[in-house]
């Protein structure tokens, strides 16, 4: 299928690793020359080169902290009006609910509700003056399956997706997507940090609890990155634009609904 990217732009926040790198890797190998993020310049640029070697596109990188205005406003300089924007940072730390301070919360905020608003802010005008535009923001599966020791994710992405989901019906009719991308247990860092502060509370090591996330699964696994990432090349596509204001959840079936 041919995606109708080619020569297209994407900004791909916190790309180094995991998600962003798949996302950003993917939306490479369908021709999309590709400005990438992440807080760690040596990562970010390790990731670069390799995506180069794979794809031949244009790959540009931003160091810096995409949940802070400076890192923003250096990504959007570097990029200030890409055809895709891919929304992703790190979510903030678990825990319970009574050892969180305002300043914790207020962080959450931040970084997982109000820096995606704020970078579409800043580019949903432009995609609509040209005619097309896609956005996809990676939240959580916690959106619909809310994790009881992930309450400051579960708040802040959960307030993202409310804002999007009246958004992205404002701006359809240009041919502008906005949409959701929520993962489950992807084997990415994120699940071996959570994986080992449960594990430091249960006294079971961080692969035995990994392993209990892929049993629980009807899958039987978790998740690989490159299927997240060709997720969201097919969201960013010319075919996808129909597609609206969704959430999907890729999470191995783990969300037991019959509406999704």
């Amino acid at each position: 299928m041919d995606t109708g990217l080619r020569g297209k732009t994407a900004l791909v926040c916190a790309a180094s690793k995991g998600l962003g790198k798949a996302c950003a890797m993917a939306l490479a190998q369908e021709g999309v020359n590709v400005v990438i993020t992440a807080r760690g310049a040596e990562a970010l640029e390790a990731t670069a080169a390799e995506i180069r070697a794979a794809t031949g596109v244009t790959v540009t990188t931003v160091a810096g902290d995409i949940t802070t205005e400076a890192g923003r406003a250096a990504a959007l300089a570097a990029c200030p009006s890409p055809d895709i924007l891919v929304n992703n940072a790190g979510g903030p730390p678990p825990g319970d609910f009574r050892d969180w301070g305002r300043e914790d919360w207020i962080k959450a905020v931040d970084a997982n509700m109000l820096t995606p608003i704020f970078l579409i802010k800043a580019v949903v005008d432009g995609m609509i003056a040209r005619g097309f535009g896609r956005i996809v923001n990676i939240t959580s599966a916690s959106v619909k399956s809310p994790i009881p020791h992930l309450g400051m994710s579960n708040g802040a992405r959960a307030g993202l997706t409310g804002f999007v989901a009246g958004l992205a019906r404002q701006v359809a009719r240009h041919n502008v997507t906005i949409n959701g991308l929520l993962p489950g247990p992807f084997m990415t860092d994120r699940l071996k940090t959570t994986s080992k502060g449960m594990a430091e509370k249960s006294g079971r090591s961080v692969e035995d609890e990994i392993l209990d996330r892929a049993k629980a699964s009807p899958s039987g696994r978790v998740g690989y990155p490159d299927e997240f990432g060709s997720a969201c090349a097919f969201l960013c596509s010319a075919q996808a634009g129909y597609i609206v204001g969704q959430n999907l959840v890729m999470d191995g079936g783990l969300f037991n609904s019959t509406m999704g």
